[in-house]
């Protein structure tokens, strides 16, 4: 997919949505850096008009790469942004864990549980295993499984 989606950005690099693509994909494959870089480029190429999760997709790079006090912001602009999107609510409880801010951990995961029933996916698209582990691990602290 990764190659895919570099031909499309390479026949057109204007493509807005190809460089949010490629920003999701690289999160998944454990790029975190390239992800931000190519979110941040499809949103100065598409100020306007709502691609994707873009702040999601930032905010959970930042997760990653355990630069939680970055990642927070963003992860509170995206629930802003779409108050029904569960992702942003499990970054942003695994944040808050890692952070040591359980009471505010506590409260995300009873919001997240406004929105769904699954606080702890089964899967997530994360292919790293560190970073799959980060965000579940981070979970499991928010909802008291782990001290």
């Amino acid at each position: 997919m990764v190659a895919l989606v570099d031909r499309a950005l390479a026949l057109n690099p204007s493509f807005a949505r190809g460089w949010h693509i490629s920003g999701m994909l690289r999160l998944w494959a454990g790029q975190p850096d390239i992800a931000i870089e190519h979110v941040e480029t499809s949103l100065r190429l598409s100020p306007r008009a709502r691609i994707g999760w873009a702040s999601v997709q930032i905010g959970a790079a930042h997760f990653v790469s355990r630069r939680f006090d970055l990642a927070a912001p963003k992860l509170l602009l995206a629930i802003q942004d779409d108050p029904g999107f569960p992702n942003a609510y499990r970054y942003l409880a695994a944040c808050y864990a890692h952070m040591g801010r359980l009471d505010e951990a506590r409260e995300i995961v009873a919001r997240l549980r406004a929105v769904t029933p699954v606080v702890m996916p089964s899967t997530t698209e994360l292919r790293n295993r560190e970073h799959h582990e980060l965000l579940l691990s981070g979970l499991r602290v928010a909802v008291g499984e782990e001290p």
